[in-house]
């Protein structure tokens, strides 16, 4: 069994105008309280459960933040200001920790939903192959089912209508790679029809006539950026399950509240 470093993105700021705001009490977005603990608590406990992972790096808080990874070695980095200066940094610490990681778990803080065996199985997928890069996608009737009314953002690809999740495989070779696109990609990355444009008019006008497949758009940010590169469709959606509306936390609360509540029965 093979085990890989993860890094959390615990790095987000809500302001004022943001509709979280209120919940969030002008705190960090990782820090926000979803039954009974942190959101970001949820995610390191669904690590600590992972056989597959061993160190964690959160990057964006700090030790005074409390969060613990049920004894697992814990490291903690200020953020780097975007979201690929904080992955570019998170992999940096993951190799000054251990030089011999080739291959790191990247990790969104606000899917508290997630479990151990969702990791698990995330690994064990991504490993199957060599790439640089694996970028799980949920299609719509997996997520609607599990989570339905979360309104996740889809995508129309050539055969299937996804979101993307918020894990991934990285290779650490990629904290070289300072490609300018990588920031262009993830400003655009609410807005689908830019990134693709980003790729090129042959992906846009593809995706614009659904005739752009899950692999083949892979294919092409991976020639774009010189890496290799592979979707993984994940059938549990909770790797997708972020919180970015009032609703969605709703949604989540209800969730975990709902696990809690037969644990406690339970014991």
């Amino acid at each position: 069994m093979t085990q890989v470093d993860a890094l959390v993105a615990a790095g987000g700021e809500i302001t004022p105008d943001d509709s979280l705001y209120p919940i969030t009490k002008g705190g960090p977005k990782a820090m926000m309280p979803v039954a009974g603990k942190p959101m970001a608590q949820w995610v390191l406990d669904a690590l600590a459960g992972s056989d597959r992972v061993g160190r964690v790096v959160v990057v964006g808080l700090t030790p005074e933040s409390g969060l613990t990874c049920g004894g697992k070695p814990l490291d903690f980095i200020p953020s780097a200001g975007s979201m690929v200066a904080n992955a570019r940094a998170g992999l940096q610490r993951a190799l000054q920790l251990n030089p011999s990681a080739t291959r790191v778990l990247w990790v969104s803080a606000d899917i508290p939903t997630v479990r151990a065996g969702h990791f698990n199985w995330l690994v064990d997928e991504c490993l199957k192959t060599g790439d640089d890069f694996c970028y799980s996608l949920i299609e719509r009737s997996v997520m609607e089912k599990r989570f339905p009314g979360s309104r996740r953002s889809y995508t129309h690809l050539k055969g299937a209508t996804v979101c993307g999740g918020d894990a991934s495989l990285l290779a650490t070779r990629l904290v070289k790679d300072n490609n300018p696109i990588w920031e262009e990609i993830t400003k655009a990355r609410k807005n689908v029809f830019k990134q693709a444009s980003l790729m090129g008019y042959q992906t846009l006008l593809l995706l614009a006539l659904r005739q752009l497949t899950a692999e083949r758009a892979v294919q092409l940010v991976s020639k774009k950026l010189g890496m290799t590169g592979r979707p993984v469709f994940c059938p549990y959606a909770e790797i997708g399950m972020d919180v970015d509306k009032p609703f969605q936390y709703e949604i989540v609360a209800r969730d975990l509240e709902g696990i809690r509540m037969n644990a406690t029965h339970e014991g």
